[in-house]
């Protein structure tokens, strides 16, 4: 049973780390803040997430479990939420998305309100 938990773990791993490496090309190569913080919010998120449940199944404490568990709970709790207020900082100091992103919801919205 030990083999098998292993290859669980070995293939969680992998998974992880593949998610951050989409997150960290999407960083790289992708053409406006709006996008990268897209790609490293979300594909790192899980990336991180899945690394950490694969430390839990390995450990197979108690202790650790939990506290993996935290950390999983914690980024899918602080992620999203940070990546969203940094892009409306962003957008309001005025950093606009590029041409390819064809609906601007926020124009109205952040109009200055005479």
């Amino acid at each position: 049973m030990s083999a098998v938990f292993d290859i669980i773990v070995g293939l969680m791993l992998i998974i992880g780390a593949l998610f951050s490496l989409v997150a960290s090309v999407g960083v790289l190569r992708l053409k406006d803040v709006y996008m990268r913080m897209h790609a490293a919010s979300k594909a790192g998120t899980l990336g991180s997430g899945v690394m950490l449940l694969a430390l839990a199944v390995y450990a197979g404490e108690l202790s650790v479990v939990t506290r993996a568990i935290a950390g999983v709970v914690f980024f899918l709790l602080t992620a999203p939420i940070s990546a969203h207020l940094l892009a409306k900082a962003a957008y309001a100091v005025g950093y606009r998305p590029c041409a390819d992103t064809k609906i601007d919801e926020l124009k109205a919205a952040m109009r200055p309100k005479n």
